[in-house]
C-alpha cells in the first residue's frame, strides 16, 4: 500500500508519539524529578522518555531516550501498554509505556545526572510520598506489577471540565 493510501488528512485526529520508560532495579524504580526550568512537570517525578523521532520505531526511540537522559543502555525493554491522551485539541499524544530491569553488571554502572532533571532510584514504598506527575499514582502500580510476556494494556487519558486528569483502562 503506498503512503498516499494511508488516509492521512488534516481533518483527522492525529497523535504525537512518545515513549515513557520505567526502569526497575530490585524493589526500586528509576524516576526523574523534572528540572526547575522545564515548561512541563518541573519539580515532579516521572518516568524517563520523550518523543519518537521520524524514522524510529518505539523500541529504538525508548532506548535512545533512556541513553540520552540516564546514560544507561538497557537492551531488554518490553511494551507494557499504550495510552491515548486527548488534549482537547486536534492533536493528541500517543504514549508507549515500556519497562525494563536494570542489571548493573550488564548495563555498565549507575545513571548520570540529566539536564532534564534529577534521577533517583526510589523504593516502591516511598513513591506515594513524592510529588508525582498526575497520572503516575494510577499508572505506576500497574506497570510495576507487569512481567515480560504480559499482554499490554490500553488506556485513554483526558481532562474533565475542571481540568483534572481522567485515566481509564480498556
Amino acid at each position: 500500500m503506498p503512503a498516499s493510501d494511508q488516509g492521512v488528512s488534516k481533518d483527522r485526529y492525529t497523535l504525537i508519539p512518545r515513549t515513557l520508560i520505567f526502569l526497575t532495579w530490585g524493589d526500586r524504580v528509576l524516576l526523574l524529578k523534572g528540572a526547575p526550568h522545564k515548561r512541563l512537570w518541573a519539580g515532579l517525578y516521572n518516568g524517563i522518555g520523550g518523543h519518537i523521532d521520524r524514522g524510529e520505531d518505539v523500541l529504538t526511540a525508548a532506548r535512545r531516550e533512556l541513553l540520552e537522559e540516564t546514560g544507561l543502555s538497557v537492551p531488554d525493554l518490553w511494551l507494557c501498554g499504550a495510552i491515548t491522551v486527548d488534549t482537547g485539541e486536534d492533536t493528541g499524544i500517543g504514549i508507549f509505556v515500556l519497562r525494563g530491569e536494570f542489571r548493573p553488571a550488564e548495563e555498565g554502572g549507575l545513571p548520570f545526572t540529566s539536564p532534564e532533571g534529577e534521577l533517583a532510584w526510589v523504593p516502591y514504598e516511598e513513591i506515594v510520598d513524592l510529588p508525582l506527575v498526575e497520572d503516575l499514582p494510577i499508572l505506576l502500580p500497574r506497570v510495576l506489577s507487569m512481567k515480560p510476556g504480559d499482554p499490554p494494556f490500553a488506556a485513554h487519558s483526558s481532562y474533565d471540565r475542571q481540568g483534572r486528569l481522567v485515566l481509564s483502562f480498556g
